[in-house]
Order: structure tokens, then C-alpha cells, then sequence
């Protein structure tokens, strides 16, 4: 009888450790254990796949996508929605139904099939057809936060890193071939700015190349592969080629972020696809009058918002920066006499917008403040007599301490100071 060992193999005892620090680093910043203790999400035999998203958990979903509307608008898009099911002939034209119907769900409508959007990019492409457009409306830039269903098999899911519904920050750029370049580099600085000027992060970039299943015109994949390469070459982007795993209808670039235990996650992506122009018959009227393709670019930025949500969890260990903690500041009242006063300040904090949580308990002020450094909360304000008195709040940092007492008004305005890209 044959048996099959794994093992890891270290270079020395210091790697061993080190990749034994990982593993218990990583263990106790699992997202699955974080949003339970931290009441942002849950998961339910009932929905295996679709993750429930509690009001905390929402607050950052919420944020993420403010950020979202936020940079697109500033970089000239406008914001589409469409449906979530939609007839199977557009599957069979896109060519889903042919190179991905095994990750579909399907349904009847009035005795005809159906079949529920994995991708975005059908529906968008009927918004575009749903007008005439002049080479002077390009760049169209459209994005969607399109709901997104796909079947992934039991054993592979895994928390929000693995689900079978989520929301997709995507976006479908339509252009002449000559813009193609100055949109990519676009949105490669989009990229860099929301990876790490926002969030922190690390990260490097893979060029993938036609697969074995690809649709479409050889040369048509060589071109767009040509235009992917000399983007990234002419912004001196390092890249790491990985051929055969583009997208059945075109090459892509994928943006891999490490986080702060040395993981790294594929989020963004920007596919060039000269193939759905062609089967979809789109065009645009040149400035010779005459009907001209665009090319069309597919592109995601956070990629699967709650994925990324899972991933920020995990990077930060669930410690949020205050942007986009659920609750900003806690009021750790010492005594219920401190009421009135406690009252007022809340009203006052929520005035200009700080998100709030009060904690009236008949508790010790040590565990009140244990509490809420468990809950991560990022800044903690004590009331006392001598607060109430002054008209001052005590404040505590969660990772410093005490801060030592401010007015009012000089911790509104040191909130104010904090970084948000809101």
C-alpha cells in the first residue's frame, strides 16, 4: 500500500520560526474569528456561501464603497446598474455559456431559461448598445457595484475569501485602439493610489497571457497582449509573466497585494478584450462618419468587495483605521451621574458626524475600558467629575494609551486631523 507524505523543508531554524510566527499570526487575525468577536458578519448553514453582514459590518461596507463612488466620479465615470438575471441567449452570445456555465445558477422565467449574472460585462454592453456613440464621447467610462453569483463547490469556501455571492467593483471602459495605452496607465494609477497611498499596501503585478480556451481572432489576443505589455513597460512597472491564464476573452494584469504578515491576495484586475466588441457588434461613429469597434477594457479595483473586506480584517487585525472603523469613539461614563453630561457630548460628536457608542454600565472603569479595546474601538473618551465639571472629555488611544484631557472642541478638531480619504 502506497501512502502519500507532504512536508515543508526550512533553509534554517530561523525560517522554521518565522513560518511558525506566520501560521500563529495568522490564526489570530482570521477574519472568520475577528467578525464574530467584532459583530460584523456571520455565516449561516442556511446560506452556505452567502455571508450575512451585521450593522458594524455594513459601516465598512458602506465606507468602502463612499470611497469608491468618491475616486470614480473624480476620474470621469459614470455609475450603471443592471440586472441580476437575464436571458440565457446573452450568455450563449458573450460566450459564458461555453467557457463558464459550470460556475453559473440558472432559472425559468415564463418557460424560458435564464440565468443569474456571474459577470457584469453582458449587461453593461447592452447599456452601450442601448445608444449611438461618437468618438467624441470616448473614453466611456462605466462602472457598476454589480451583485455577482457563482457556483464555487463546498470545500473551497472559505469565510469571505471564498463565497458564492459578492459584490464587484467593476468597471467597462469603451475606447478607440489609439486611447487604449493612456486608459490603462489611468487606471494602473488608480490602482496604486487605492493600494497603497489608502490602504498600505505592497504589491506586484502579473501579466497573463491567452489560455488554452480562449475565444476569438490569434491576432486580435496577440495585439491586446502587445498594448497590456508596453503599458506596463512604458510606466516601469516590474511584472511577473503567467502565461495561458488570461480570461477566455482576453489578456489581463493582475494586481497582487501583500499584507502585513507576508500573504498576498489577487484583488484588481484590467482585461484588454477586442472579442465581446466583436460578437456583440458594438461600434461607434468615427470622424469620418463611418461605424468604427471599440475596444472595451474590464477592470476591478477592490475586486470582490467583500473579499477585500476580509482581507482588510485580516491585515489590520481588525483594528480598522478610524475612517473606516464602524465605531469611532466610545464614551466610558464612570458613574451614571455623569448622564446629562455624557448625553450632550454624544449629540454633539454624532452633529459632526463621528459614529458613537455610549457605555452606560454599571461596571468597573478597567473593564469598561478592556471592552473596548477588545472591540478595537479607535479612540476612547472617560467621563468623570472633573470632565463634567470642566466641560473636557480624558481621552485614550487604543494602541496608545492615555492622551491625556482636551476640550471639546480641540477633539473634534483632533478627529478632523485624522487621515480620510472620504
Amino acid at each position: 500500500m502506497l501512502t502519500r507524505i507532504y512536508g515543508t523543508a526550512f533553509g534554517s531554524e530561523e525560517e522554521l520560526k518565522e513560518y511558525l510566527r506566520r501560521m500563529e499570526e495568522a490564526k489570530a487575525r482570521d477574519h472568520r474569528k475577528l467578525g464574530k468577536e467584532l459583530d460584523l458578519f456571520s455565516l449561516h448553514q442556511e446560506g452556505p456561501g452567502f455571508p450575512f453582514f451585521h450593522p458594524k459590518g455594513m459601516v465598512i461596507m458602506n465606507k468602502l464603497i463612499e470611497f469608491w463612488r468618491k475616486e470614480h466620479i473624480k476620474r470621469g465615470y459614470v455609475e450603471i446598474k443592471t440586472p441580476m438575471i437575464l436571458d440565457r441567449d446573452l450568455w450563449m452570445r458573450s460566450g459564458h455559456w461555453d467557457h463558464y456555465k459550470e460556475n453559473m445558477y440558472f432559472t425559468e422565467i415564463d418557460d424560458a431559461p435564464f440565468a443569474v449574472k456571474p459577470m457584469n460585462c453582458p449587461g453593461g454592453i447592452l447599456v452601450y448598445k442601448n445608444d449611438i456613440h461618437s468618438y467624441r464621447e470616448l473614453p466611456l467610462r462605466m462602472a457598476e457595484l454589480g451583485f455577482v453569483h457563482r457556483h464555487e463547490r463546498s470545500g473551497a469556501l472559505h469565510g469571505l475569501m471564498r463565497v458564492r455571492a459578492f459584490t464587484q467593483d467593476d468597471a467597462h471602459i469603451y475606447c478607440t485602439p489609439e486611447q487604449i495605452k493612456e486608459e490603462i496607465k489611468a487606471i494602473m494609477e488608480l490602482d496604486r493610489y487605492v493600494y497603497q497611498d489608502v490602504f498600505g499596501f505592497k504589491y506586484h503585478v502579473e501579466l497573463s497571457t491567452r489560455p488554452e480556451d480562449s475565444m476569438g481572432d490569434p491576432e486580435l489576443w496577440d495585439l491586446a497582449e502587445l498594448r497590456l505589455r508596453e503599458a506596463l513597460e512604458e510606466t516601469g512597472t516590474a511584472y511577473k509573466l503567467n502565461p495561458g491564464d488570461g480570461a477566455f476573452y482576453g489578456p489581463k494584469i493582475d494586481f497582487h497585494l501583500e499584507d502585513c504578515i507576508g500573504r498576498t491576495w489577487q484583488c484588481g484586475t484590467i482585461q484588454l478584450d477586442f472579442q465581446m466588441p466583436e460578437k456583440f457588434d458594438m461600434a461607434y461613429i468615427g470622424s469620418d462618419g463611418l461605424e468604427h469597434r471599440p475596444v472595451m477594457l474590464h477592470r476591478t479595483v477592490l475586486g470582490s468587495l467583500e473579499r477585500f473586506m476580509g482581507i482588510l480584517i485580516e491585515n489590520y487585525a481588525g483594528a480598522f483605521p478610524y475612517w473606516l472603523a464602524p465605531v469611532q469613539v466610545k464614551i466610558l461614563q464612570v458613574s451614571s451621574e455623569f448622564a446629562e453630561y455624557t448625553a450632550g457630548l454624544k449629540k454633539k460628536l454624532e452633529d459632526v458626524g463621528i459614529r458613537i457608542e455610549t457605555d452606560l454600565r454599571d461596571e468597573k472603569l478597567g473593564k469598561k475600558i478592556r471592552d473596548a479595546q477588545l472591540q478595537k474601538v479607535p479612540y476612547m473618551l472617560v467621563i468623570g467629575a472633573r470632565e463634567a465639571e470642566e466641560g473636557t472629555v480624558s481621552v485614550r488611544d487604543r494602541s496608545k494609551g492615555d492622551l491625556g484631557s482636551m476640550s471639546q472642541e480641540s477633539f473634534i478638531d483632533f478627529l478632523k486631523a485624522e487621515f480620510n480619504p472620504l
